[in-house]
């Protein structure tokens, strides 16, 4: 069986288009959806495009999801009362956009920690948003080992699939070979879709698409931050290192 993971599309139709083209390229058997398919600016179809798919998809709720989801069903997550105005109005404005039948979709998707595949030459591999026990936990390919062997002990997977850090990385953590995905629709670093391809090997994959075109696309739609989004996270997304600095002071301790 061959597998593409494809985390972290935020809505972002026109780079999901461009990864599933190279999906089928690639012939894989399977896809695994692992979180934050939204919040973004073209949620609908974003959602649509998914699951017209004539492949098995297996999806697992992203925080991002789970926050839409949370107000879908009228709810007020200690997140969204905390968070600033800039991340709550996404969140918002997405839920908005979705209907009864989308807010049963999202409610079905795997918790994190609940979805297993055995993938030929890799063997068992566990799917993840964030880590096995959580959706939000941070880390990157610079977090030392010493933090991260208790979050990935005891687990019977020899590779672990990851997102939401929107970032590809592969490393090991104690004899556990932990795989970042990065992300289709918001990458931190060179501008691209990001994803894998797994069985019998890892192969971390970039698929390049028309950045202007995308952006023309999002600016036209009525997302609330399609100007910053198309901006700041298609055309010229923000630098690696700027990120991992950010992200040094609130990953893993």
């Amino acid at each position: 069986m061959k597998v593409a993971a494809i985390y972290d599309i935020h809505a972002n139709l026109p780079a999901l288009e461009a990864v599933l083209r190279d999906v089928r390229k690639a012939g894989v058997d399977r896809v695994v959806c692992g979180g934050d398919v939204v919040p973004g600016p073209m949620p609908r179809e974003t959602i649509a495009r998914l699951l017209e798919l004539d492949l098995p998809v297996d999806f697992i709720q992203g925080n991002g999801d789970r926050e839409v989801l949370a107000q879908l069903e009228g709810a007020e997550t200690d997140w969204y009362r905390s968070a600033a105005q800039q991340w709550r109005e996404p969140v918002r404005w997405t839920a908005q956009q979705l209907q009864l039948e989308h807010k049963q979709l999202l409610s079905g998707w795997a918790k994190t920690k609940t979805l297993s595949l055995t993938i030929d030459g890799l063997g068992e591999v566990l799917f993840c948003h964030a880590t096995p026990r959580s959706d939000t936990e941070v880390f990157t390919r610079l977090t030392a080992e010493y933090r991260l062997r208790p979050v990935f002990a005891g687990l019977s997977a020899s590779v672990v699939i990851c997102g939401h850090t929107h970032m590809q990385f592969d490393r090991m953590v104690g004899g556990i070979r932990v795989v970042n995905t990065g992300s289709v629709g918001m990458p931190f670093g060179e501008p691209g879709a990001y994803w894998l391809s797994l069985g019998p090997t890892v192969q971390l994959r970039c698929t390049t698409y028309d950045l202007a075109q995308a952006a023309r696309r999002i600016r036209d739609t009525e997302y609330p931050q399609a100007e910053d989004f198309a901006t700041h996270n298609v055309v010229q997304p923000p630098l690696e290192k700027q990120t991992l600095d950010v992200f040094a002071r609130v990953e893993l301790k």
